[in-house]
């Protein structure tokens, strides 16, 4: 099924995946609804989910036919090549990235949009999380407001990818995501070293324009095999900017403090990473 007519092309193109997410992908959509910038596009991609994900998707398509793509994969893919199905639909000049189980806060288009208008030297824009769990919000992140390359050794990733919007022209120069399973979980970051060792740069505005769902679930997502993957990406993405050979050693340190988590009990880690959130 590839729900997809002609409309007029928008500024904005709204990119997520979907799988598995029915208890919040409602409240994920109706916060797009609710943005005060509304030229945009939803295309939402069902990556072989097993509940009424694509079905609750299939909803919005019928009652707004001129704002919402739906697309699925014939099987479960992983979110590199379901984000990259999504590009295949999107016409705007940006690109906006979203999950299903979290929210966007109603001038989140407005603000980003706004910037990449009036900053052409930039390609990328983003901003600071806000994280919520089922008792409410309980912490907020952080982000340097112009990384530079130098940045990848201590903070990567710089850019908070659900929240972020992207030139359409940057997604398409470096081939989007890339498709590759020791890249899952960490599409973000292998995004941002190709974006960046091909010349294009991001700003993080420093008002939090997004709110991500940090619960039990994302803790359980933090598995062994995720951790030692986001190291590889480390080291590939060091290679692909040339990071001068005196940084490797962080690479180490990183593989170390990933282990630590690995082998945390979940009640030490939840309460080491709210006080860690909530400090900042």
């Amino acid at each position: 099924m590839e729900d997809v007519k002609k409309k007029t092309i928008p500024q904005v193109s709204i990119i997520m995946g979907i799988y598995n997410c029915e208890d919040t992908l409602e409240e994920a959509i109706e916060s797009i609804l609710r943005q005060t910038f509304t030229d945009w596009e939803f295309i939402m991609c069902d990556d072989g989910s097993t509940d009424q994900t694509l079905e609750i998707a299939q909803k919005y398509s019928k009652k707004y036919p001129d704002k919402f793509i739906v697309i699925k994969n014939r099987k479960n893919r992983g979110l590199n090549y379901t984000l990259n199905h999504c590009l295949k639909y999107a016409r705007g000049e940006y690109i906006a990235r979203m999950d299903g189980d979290d929210l966007s806060l109603p001038n989140r288009f407005e603000e980003e949009v706004r910037f990449l208008d009036n900053h052409s030297e930039y390609a990328i824009v983003s901003s600071p999380m806000i994280f919520f769990d089922d008792q409410g919000d309980w912490g907020c992140s952080k982000a340097i407001e112009r990384p530079q390359i130098k940045d990848f050794v201590n903070h990567a990733p710089f850019h908070c990818h659900a929240p972020c919007m992207i030139r359409r022209e940057a997604y398409q120069a470096v081939g989007g995501y890339t498709i590759d399973k020791k890249l899952l979980r960490f599409e973000d970051c292998n995004l941002w070293y190709k974006l960046y060792a091909a010349g294009y740069r991001g700003y993080n505005l420093q008002e939090p324009l997004y709110k991500m769902r940090d619960d039990r679930n994302a803790f359980n997502r933090r598995t062994p095999s995720s951790r030692m993957r986001g190291v590889y990406v480390q080291w590939k993405g060091f290679r692909l900017i040339k990071m001068p050979l005196r940084y490797y050693p962080f690479l180490l340190i990183e593989f170390l403090k990933d282990l630590m988590i690995v082998l945390m009990p979940e009640w030490l880690y939840t309460i080491m990473h709210k006080k860690k959130q909530r400090a900042k």
